[in-house]
């Protein structure tokens, strides 16, 4: 079946296409006669406008972008949620890109900005850079660092306060009785990883403990890296009391292990997290997390790359989302012979 067209319709009435156009878009007033055969035309033929096209021809596709690393991932996923109810508040569409973390994608994406497709991105990238990406968003504008930080790019940031959020995490397990803390971070080069370490030392200097630099270990936020980070921690011949780790997702691998290994949470080792997914509580022991809203990510994501698209200049150039610990029962006072041991 042949789709109708504008032309169609002009043919239609028996007025020039522009003129049609013109009308259906509301750029001119037309005599009533006029009008109503247009109208009549439009009816008979039952012909439904290409918005995209129509907003395409002034410039315009109110659709932004959001580009995450990781779907899946179930912090992203929420964001993504939260911003697209955002923008649909906005009267705009939300156009989702999963880049599986590879920056050749989320460089492709971004042309999308380019050739007017989507008016600007919100970018969450989970990989260091090393100039490439950072170039293209500087090309291309419009864009909104989310959660994590693209050295050299010329735009708006909107973070976790990852140092306060490390920091009351880890006065947590001090103020329990913990004194050999171990870290399970993140990628090094990724900005939550250096703010949430550079919080957990604050922490354990304002206490007068030293850190043992053998207790910190790192690796990609992924339930694998838990896993394998708390059974080489463990394995130590001093093993840590308590376990931070820098993501939820590291805690499940590090749940997932205690188990394989017959070691008990808190009882054994204590842990504790960040981010608070959703079903953080119904782990077994529930997460004692420091939660970091993605409904305020998406809300004031979305509401900077509007300010861009319509030449607003955002109030800060780097923006913080409050965090808060969500105390659960993953947090004990150690045994009084400190320690997991050998399991």
């Amino acid at each position: 079946m042949t789709r109708v067209t504008i032309r169609h319709v002009a043919e239609e009435a028996g007025y020039s296409v522009t003129a049609v156009s013109r009308y259906l878009n509301k750029q001119i007033s037309l005599p009533e006669q006029t009008a109503r055969r247009i109208d009549e035309a439009v009816a008979k033929l039952n012909y439904r406008p290409n918005s995209l096209a129509r907003r395409l021809t002034r410039g315009k596709s109110e659709t932004i972008g959001f580009i995450t690393s990781d779907i899946a991932y179930p912090l992203f996923a929420a964001i993504a949620s939260a911003s697209e109810a955002e923008a649909a508040a906005h009267g705009y569409s939300l156009l989702m890109f999963n880049s599986r973390n590879l920056v050749e994608n989320e460089i492709s994406f971004l042309s999308r900005i380019d050739d007017l497709q989507v008016e600007g991105v919100l970018l969450m990238t989970n990989h260091s850079d090393h100039g490439q990406l950072a170039k293209k968003i500087n090309q291309s504008g419009n864009v909104v660092l989310i959660d994590e930080d693209v050295p050299d790019a010329d735009a708006p940031r909107l973070f976790a306060d990852n140092i306060a959020g490390a920091r009351i995490a880890t006065e947590h397990l001090i103020s329990a009785g913990h004194r050999r803390i171990a870290v399970i971070a993140g990628p090094e080069a990724l900005l939550s990883s250096i703010e949430r370490l550079a919080g957990f030392r604050e922490a354990m200097a304002g206490a007068g403990i030293s850190v043992d630099e053998d207790l910190i270990l790192a690796g990609p936020y992924e339930e694998i890296t838990g896993e394998t980070g708390f059974s080489a921690l463990i394995d130590r011949p001093e093993p840590p009391t308590a376990v931070f780790a820098f993501a939820d997702m590291l805690a499940i691998g590090a749940i997932k292990m205690a188990r394989k290994r017959g070691l008990k949470i808190p009882e054994d080792v204590s842990l504790i997290s960040f981010d608070d997914i959703h079903h953080a509580e119904v782990l077994d022991p529930p997460l004692t997390t420091v939660r970091q809203s993605p409904e305020e990510f998406g809300r004031r994501g979305v509401n900077m790359l509007l300010d861009l698209i319509r030449e607003k200049k955002p109030q800060q150039a780097v923006q913080r989302i409050g965090v808060e610990l969500i105390s659960r029962k993953s947090v004990c006072p150690p045994k009084a012979t400190g320690g997991a041991g050998r399991a």
